[in-house]
């Protein structure tokens, strides 16, 4: 249960990132990459 929680919270924190990106140009698709495989790590 603890975990699910955790992954709904690094979720919403990657979606909130994405749109950040979005937003933000300046941020490199290198740094994009290397936060998304963040994210899957922490998921999965």
């Amino acid at each position: 249960m603890n975990r699910v929680l955790t992954s709904a919270i690094v979720f919403g924190a990657g979606m909130a990132a994405y749109g950040l990106v979005q937003k933000n140009i300046l941020m490199s698709e290198r740094q994009m990459k290397k936060i998304q495989k963040r994210i899957t790590k922490a998921l999965f």
